[in-house]
């Protein structure tokens, strides 16, 4: 019977596969490279068609995201002082002055605590309950199991009503700790799966040899099983806060002020005369960075994540 050989790619398909590769990243990349240029384009140019590809950036997006503006009448303008900052000139270039700060800061402040605020909570308990089905003998675990993992089975929105009902009920309607503690829940189920697996792979020895060793089953627990899990747990946060940071349908139906996040503020941002696009193209600028840099800080966590890079027996 003959063996099996491995050959090598040609030189024709090794560069086939890169320019399938590299066509394949600019079309996925292209939608974003629009946005962030929308966001430095004046609105009539965001408007423009065709579209502008060539234009003269402005930083008006960014000042409209930011401000308020209320329009001045051209006698009203002859008697204020000269713009102080680059961006009241921006403004009066409009016919308009700035009545204060825009409600994006804090919008975005409550996307950062809430989304962050969940993904540590998801990851925390999620790696608790990980561990447990992992090493202990839970009852009816394999039913308890698949109760986890049904509970994401359905579409949020699905439960939306209740939700709404039993916030209202229990005064978490708009507050920070009752998003916090929904998007904790629904993260949980995806926590525990994904964590599981990665502790499954954790020869139990380790620990074993950790116990002989004097260590109790904590510390045994966070000095040799943690360091292990690490590229799981980061994994798993990055998948949590992806979801955190965009969900859409609680945030509108839960939050309206206090609480409120990005994602149902930045459509709202109205201009003169309609939406202003260069500004929502701002914020949904911004709104991508902190996702961006904290999945380029774990990447290499998030790479062994994919390809199962745990501890192997």
């Amino acid at each position: 019977m003959s063996g099996f050989s491995i050959t090598e790619p040609s030189n024709r398909m090794k560069w086939i596969a890169g320019v399938l590769v590299v066509a394949y990243a600019l079309i996925t990349i292209m939608p974003l490279l629009w946005i962030i240029a929308t966001g430095f384009k004046s609105p009539s140019d965001s408007i423009a068609y065709p579209p502008k590809v060539m234009f003269q950036p402005t930083l008006e997006g960014y000042v409209n995201l930011f401000t308020t503006q209320t329009r001045i009448t051209p006698d009203m303008q002859d008697t204020l002082q000269p713009p102080q900052t680059w961006y009241e000139e921006i403004v009066r270039d409009k016919g308009m002055v700035i009545a204060g700060p825009s409600r994006f800061g804090q919008r975005f402040l409550n996307s950062v605590i809430i989304g962050f605020g969940s993904t540590f909570f998801s990851v925390f308990l999620g790696t608790l309950a990980a561990y447990a089905f992992s090493r202990f003998k839970v009852p009816i675990k394999d039913d308890l199991l698949f109760f986890i993992l049904s509970t994401r089975m359905m579409p949020p929105i699905a439960v939306a009503i209740p939700i709404f009902l039993m916030f209202r009920q229990l005064g978490l309607s708009d507050t920070h700790l009752g998003m916090i503690l929904l998007y904790t829940a629904v993260n949980l189920s995806l926590s525990v799966w994904l964590l599981k697996g990665f502790i499954d792979e954790i020869p139990l020895e380790y620990e074993e040899a950790a116990l002989i060793d004097g260590y109790t089953r904590f510390q045994a627990f966070y000095k040799v099983v943690l360091p292990q899990a690490a590229t799981g747990i980061a994994s798993t946060a990055i998948f949590c806060l992806i979801f955190a940071w965009n969900e859409y349908a609680f945030a509108v139906l839960l939050t309206s002020g206090t609480a409120q996040t990005a994602p149902p503020f930045i459509p709202t941002i109205i201009g003169v005369g309609g939406q202003d696009w260069p500004a929502v193209a701002a914020g949904a600028t911004i709104f991508l960075m902190p996702v961006m840099i904290f999945t380029i800080l774990l990447r290499k966590h998030l790479l062994r994540g994919i390809t199962f890079g745990a501890v192997r027996k």
